[in-house]
């Protein structure tokens, strides 16, 4: 999606900025970008004048936040990611843009070749598409292995899990042709040529994240090295925190310079747990994520996902296992929680679009609001409501 050739004036906002709040503010978005930020009053009357050209949106009574990055989702309003069609990634990204999440990456699971084939279409299209309802943009996409542990499977098929023998068999995970697709995937370093394989996906650019892994604390050592920084859904699918055998929770915590991201909806994670997190890891080392499956936005109910039966009940997922698979929560939900522990506004902005931005490589785009940025933002009402959201400057929903 193209930015916006108009000129838009948005007033007196409440707007998050990277650190403070500033409790009045004017921004002029142009050419989808913004172009000026004014937080003082009384620098206020020049800049209104040079304005008149704009269409205007008050947003008083309003807090504007940078929009949401989701880097870690399968799908909503019944759509999977794994065999959507470009249309369909579509619906996705106008639900996303209602809960203010405005860029996703589409997330896969273990599947087959074809299916992989299949879905990167989908996804090139999409990222190429121009629509005419705006909504979230798609970035690229997100492997959700194939190379990760058996023994820490979670609700993925194991019967697709691979082992590493060399670069050619990053060949069978197809890519978007787009030129700016972020490509990211999530690796068990313990597999067979594990190290090799983060070491490779590292020289070609791709994000590197560590999950379903029980990989130890000098191994993971290792993966620092050869370039893997990252670690998906922390805590969950991964051996837990052992005081004789350190592995993946103790390396993620004791690591200052590995990020973390978390699906914060009190059943991956107790709300205490997650209060902790904030406060060993710090909001500058924590993601924000969904990891949300088609049933999300559908409500509770029995859906076929992923070729079996997934439940919903009270908004907990399990599949036929008992295993918990996926979440039904949005960026917005994750936000509200996180917000319910205290979480300050400036932190919540650098949790959800902030840190995801520049874990992607995206911050000198997106992830916060500042001149020269991209006008990819949400305003949320006193409820927590998304009352607008727009994205490269354009009115992708409004409430």
């Amino acid at each position: 999606m193209t930015g916006s050739n108009k000129s838009i004036f948005l007033r007196n906002a409440r707007a998050v900025l990277p650190d403070h709040v500033s409790e009045k503010t004017d921004l002029l978005i142009e050419d989808g970008f913004i172009r000026r930020v004014y937080s003082h009053r009384d620098q206020l009357s020049e800049f209104s004048r040079n304005v008149s050209g704009s269409s205007e949106i008050d947003l008083e009574g309003l807090t504007l936040y940078p929009g949401f990055i989701d880097v870690h989702i399968h799908g909503a309003v019944g759509v999977d990611t794994m065999n959507a069609d470009a249309q369909e990634l579509e619906r996705v990204s106008e639900f996303l843009a209602t809960q203010g999440v405005t860029g996703w990456l589409p997330t896969l699971v273990p599947g087959p070749d074809t299916d992989y084939a299949r879905a990167v279409a989908a996804i090139t299209a999409a990222m190429h598409e121009e629509s005419a309802a705006p909504g979230a943009r798609v970035l690229g996409v997100h492997y959700e292995g194939p190379f990760v542990n058996s023994a820490q499977c979670g609700a993925l098929h194991t019967d697709y899990f691979k082992a590493y023998s060399g670069p050619e068999c990053l060949a069978e995970l197809p890519l978007p042709s787009a030129g700016n697709a972020v490509k990211m995937i999530t690796v068990a370093p313990e597999i067979e040529g594990g190290i090799e394989l983060v070491r490779e996906l590292a020289r070609r650019g791709w994000v590197v994240s560590v999950g379903h892994t029980r990989a130890s604390f000098d191994l993971l050592e290792e993966v620092f090295e050869a370039g893997g920084r990252h670690m998906t859904h922390f805590m969950n699918a991964m051996a837990p925190l052992n005081h004789r055998a350190p592995g993946p929770v103790a390396w993620g915590l004791a690591r200052d310079e590995v990020t973390c991201d978390v699906i914060a909806d009190g059943i991956h994670l107790d709300r205490q747990m997650l209060r902790l997190l904030c406060k060993l890891k710090g909001a500058n080392r924590l993601t924000l994520i969904s990891d949300s499956i088609a049933a999300a936005g559908r409500g509770d109910g029995d859906y076929q996902i992923w070729g079996e039966t997934i439940s919903v009940r009270d908004g907990r997922t399990s599949n036929a296992h008992g295993s918990i698979a996926g979440s039904v929560i949005t960026m917005l939900d994750a936000v509200r929680l996180m917000g319910s522990l205290d979480v300050s506004e400036v932190d919540l902005a650098q949790m959800a679009a902030t840190n995801p931005a520049s874990l992607l490589g995206l911050d000198g785009d997106c992830g916060t609001i500042e001149k020269g940025k991209r006008a990819d933002l949400v305003a949320l009402n006193p409820k927590g409501e998304v009352a607008l959201t727009l994205v490269g400057g354009e009115v992708a929903f409004k409430r």
